[in-house]
């Protein structure tokens, strides 16, 4: 008769593609139970947005009806979002287990969009996320999500975020008085309001917190690196050279601060004829990759030049919500999945430097 030890090492030979660990020494069965043949256990993965959920489900079914005397299998199968982060060191935000930077090096990118439509995505696969508008001097959230007449109250001297199509919102647009009113403040102010945003918003329980930060290396990404632990930066970029050679810039700051970066990913990567389906490479090809290979940082994706992308934007409908099925929309889903796997990755690597140190 087999038993739990039995189910236990074969469970073992089923390994996670990102972690490169098998299931079993991550803690990912829970709640193992074998009565007569008859077994029963969860599955937990380490995010409900991991590219290779079905195929470490799969592996698991399988290797369970490899083994003589399982009558019946009872799998559950759930999610929990690993702390890419360190929260002991951050009791303010100790809600948040992941905070991902959204940067870039130059304006005009896309950053935004792919900061909002990255928070739509990760939401939508049943994690739980936020988003911070960072980009005092221009802040766009509201607008590309309609809420342009909406306002963050204030609860026990905490904002309140507003809630939206499944995400948290926080932004400095909620608090102009007119719509083209121009945020005229210096560094120091402009830091004192990003760490208010941070560290003084009612965030709930929080698997992601997506920051998108004002382009270049000023004050804001500076103040989101040297104030609280981040799980990492995710950095924008389109194929032009220019744009990919300031992306760098930007890469090289954070590195000397010693913040992980999560990888690059590329948007308006090409243009697909409505007519022939071909791709047309309108800025360039490649300029991601190119930064991928030269700082050995992952690349997250290519997102395609769509006008609904801008049009959805302009109308407060996001792309992923307006036109699910197009490819800008399915590209974006898979480059939220590889965003959540590679802050899976860096929260295994957080948890090992963490033992080791206790060791």
């Amino acid at each position: 008769m087999v038993g739990i030890d039995q189910v236990l090492t074969k469970l073992a030979t089923v390994i996670d593609p990102d972690l490169k660990k098998d299931i079993v020494s991550m803690g990912m069965i829970k709640d193992l139970e074998l009565n007569d043949g008859n077994l029963k256990f969860t599955l937990e993965l380490t995010t409900p947005a991991c590219p290779f959920n079905d195929q470490i489900e799969q592996d698991v079914r399988r290797a369970i009806n490899e083994l003589d005397g399982i009558k019946i299998s009872d799998i559950k199968v759930t999610a929990k979002v690993m702390e890419g982060r360190s929260l002991d060191a951050d009791e303010a935000m100790s809600s948040v287990k992941n905070i991902i930077g959204v940067a870039s090096g130059k304006g005009g990118v896309g950053k935004s969009t792919v900061s909002l439509n990255l928070a739509l995505a990760l939401a939508q696969s049943g994690a739980k996320v936020g988003l911070l508008d960072a980009d005092i001097y221009g802040p766009s959230i509201p607008l590309m999500l309609g809420m342009q007449k909406a306002f963050m109250e204030v609860d026990n001297n905490k904002l309140q975020p507003v809630e939206m199509n499944g995400i948290q919102v926080v932004s400095f647009g909620f608090f102009a008085e007119q719509e083209h009113q121009a945020a005229i403040y210096r560094g120091p102010i402009i830091s004192g309001i990003l760490k208010q945003f941070l560290v003084d918003t009612n965030w709930s329980n929080l698997d992601y917190l997506v920051v998108d930060l004002p382009p270049g290396t000023g004050d804001i990404p500076l103040t989101l690196a040297q104030t609280i632990p981040i799980t990492g930066i995710l950095v924008v970029t389109t194929p032009q050279d220019v744009a990919s050679n300031v992306a760098t810039k930007a890469i090289g700051m954070f590195n000397k601060l010693n913040v992980p970066i999560i990888g690059v990913i590329e948007n308006m990567s090409y243009f697909i004829c409505p007519k022939c389906s071909d791709k047309h490479y309108v800025f360039g090809e490649g300029g991601a990759k190119r930064i991928s290979e030269k700082f050995n940082i992952p690349f997250i994706g290519e997102i395609p030049l769509n006008s609904g992308i801008m049009e959805g934007s302009d109308k407060g409908k996001p792309v992923i919500l307006s036109h699910p099925s197009s490819p800008s929309a399915e590209a974006i889903r898979m480059s939220a999945k590889n965003v959540a796997a590679q802050c899976s990755i860096l929260a295994a690597k957080l948890k090992e430097e963490m033992q080791g140190a206790t060791a």
